[in-house]
């Protein structure tokens, strides 16, 4: 039997997207002769002969030619400038990591857990010590999830497998949740972002209507799930307070039992015996629980903030089949860079470069920046960047206008 690649315990969802177009062809071709549809393949995958070796038994015939093709209506141009403006990046060397960036990033996360345990252990569990404790715990947890990011992107390491071990420990033992939950969730974002049905970081359940297309058709079609024209309001109830705790966890720990993804579970129980073991002392266990859901009550909300405000005032609609480039340009936007936007962001403010280049290691995006602006302006392509502050309220005007186009629908269509 056909040993599986480190890390990937089901079929990896960005095959999903580019299966068909990847096995017209009798062998893998090079990324510099790649039809358009590959792109997000070839983004994700630096190990190309590993990927060979596990595709060949997937590689049952040509497409005729006459068969339809969803390469339709992608610039060509487009697509050979950024393929260039990719091996440009190469040349720079921006593929290269820096391991003591990555080992001071974990470093002071482990330096806030020690301090947060010393609060407690010298001060006492009162509430001044408790919420300055949980303000520090939500930090090194937020902390942890931009680096965990990063070895999930197999942006460190050159080999994908140190990349996959480190991930596993990071999100497993430093924030109890599941490596393999993640790369199924996130790469089906990234390969499709802003595209209903296939990312699902825009699946929102009916509880938010999302865009300009979405909204009319619930409008015209009478649906009403929740008051839609006040999404804008009650998601500082629901958006924010109540994603990592309870949305996250549940599916993490549903997703680890129905897959029987143990190795991931068993990092999963050694973050929480860690937990209890260390504050149960002061809190009892019953207080240790809750503790512990107030730190990820504070760190829910640094996530959507900083998660959304890349993402939910963009472009949100069905596959409209755009080439790698331009796919990316329209569903994210960028945040100004400075040192504390890096930290607090974890680099996420150069979201586009991440996109376009999502094995780069982050500390290089600002390298990379001017050479995709420029690009953006040889095409006629825009490139959104704004402040910090700005970036945030427009997550809020982009669902009250989303909000808007519901009711206006749902009224008089």
């Amino acid at each position: 039997m056909t040993r599986e690649p480190p890390g990937c315990r089901r079929v990896n969802s960005l095959m999903l997207y580019t299966f068909r177009s990847i096995t017209s062809h009798r062998s893998l071709p090079r990324p510099e002769r790649a039809t358009s549809s590959q792109d997000a393949f070839f983004a994700f995958h630096r190990d190309l002969d590993l990927v060979r070796k596990f595709l060949k038994p997937l590689l049952i015939g040509e497409l005729a030619p006459e068969e339809p093709s969803q390469d339709r209506g992608k610039n060509p141009e487009i697509t050979e400038d950024f393929r260039a403006l990719k091996k440009t990046a190469e040349d720079m060397n921006l593929f290269e990591s820096n391991h003591v960036f990555f080992l001071l990033h974990l470093a002071h996360i482990v330096v806030m857990e020690v301090i947060a345990w010393f609060t407690i252990f010298y001060f006492g569990n009162g509430w001044i010590p408790t919420l300055i404790t949980a303000c520090i715990l939500a930090t090194s947890q937020a902390q942890a999830g931009w680096l965990q990011h990063d070895y999930g992107h197999l942006s460190v390491y050159k080999k994908s497998t140190w990349n996959h071990i480190v991930h596993k420990f990071i999100i497993g033992h430093l924030k109890g949740a599941s490596a393999s939950w993640w790369n199924h969730r996130h790469f089906q974002h990234h390969a499709k972002p802003n595209i209903f049905s296939k990312d699902p970081d825009v699946n929102m359940l009916h509880v938010f209507v999302l865009g300009e297309r979405q909204p009319v058709e619930y409008g015209k079609k009478k649906l009403k799930y929740l008051p839609y024209n006040h999404q804008h309001e009650y998601f500082f109830l629901i958006g924010p307070p109540m994603l990592v705790p309870l949305y996250f966890q549940y599916q993490i720990i549903m997703n680890m039992i129905v897959h029987k993804d143990w190795l991931d579970l068993a990092w999963a129980c050694s973050y929480y015996a860690r937990f209890f073991i260390t504050f149960t002392p002061f809190y009892g266990v019953l207080g240790a629980i809750i503790f512990l859901n107030f730190i990820r009550f504070l760190e829910s909300h640094w996530f959507v903030w900083v998660t959304q405000m890349n993402h939910i005032v963009m472009e949100i609609d069905r596959e409209p089949y755009r080439d790698w480039f331009s796919t990316q340009l329209t569903a994210t936007c960028n945040v100004e860079q400075s040192f504390f936007n890096d930290w607090f962001s974890g680099h996420l403010n150069f979201q586009i470069e991440h996109h376009l280049f999502p094995t780069m290691p982050r500390h290089n995006f600002h390298k990379i920046a001017p050479l995709v602006k420029s690009l953006c302006a040889k095409h006629g392509i825009k490139y959104q960047e704004k402040p910090l502050l700005r970036a945030l309220l427009d997550i809020i005007r982009s669902l009250r206008k989303s909000g808007q186009l519901w009711l206006d629908a749902y009224l008089h269509k």
